[in-house]
């Protein structure tokens, strides 16, 4: 009975839902994520070319210019416009990440910068560190050890 009530509620809603674009967002998505990371390329040449890094070293730079540009974009509320509009595209590269550190922090700065921003910065940060540093950790152990079994 109650199985029936619910695929009852399933149907009648149905026509009341609107239509997902899927292709479309999809279509957002990758083109603003691409265009993010093209956008990081060229800080990467920009780098290389003009203050002569080397490919091994050129990363780091890169990574905190392209924080520094989505804390930035965060803060005047452009970014956030940005996600509405590209959905994943915007979440998926290391400005995403930015994102959600700044937009935490500028939250809660009104409490304070340690029980404020210093709490409550991580809240949604802290589990994708969690998870990159444990799945690093298992990357890790399973190299050493398929390192192991081919010598």
């Amino acid at each position: 009975m109650a199985n029936r009530l619910k695929d009852d509620y399933k149907n009648n809603i149905k026509q009341f839902q609107p239509k997902l674009p899927l292709l479309m967002n999809c279509l957002k998505a990758f083109l603003v994520g691409g265009i993010i990371c093209t956008f990081g390329q060229g800080i990467q040449n920009f780098y290389i070319n003009v203050f002569d890094f080397t490919k091994e070293t050129v990363g780091n730079p890169t990574v905190a210019t392209l924080i520094l540009i989505a804390s930035v974009l965060t803060g005047f509320g452009v970014y956030d416009k940005l996600g509405q509009f590209a959905g994943a595209g915007s979440a998926v590269p290391v400005t995403g990440f930015a994102n959600s550190m700044t937009s935490a922090a500028l939250e809660h700065k009104s409490e304070g910068i340690v029980l404020g921003i210093g709490t409550n910065m991580f809240k949604l940060a802290g589990s994708v560190i969690v998870f990159g540093v444990v799945a690093t950790y298992v990357v890790g152990i399973i190299r050493y050890l398929f390192h192991l079994a081919l010598m």
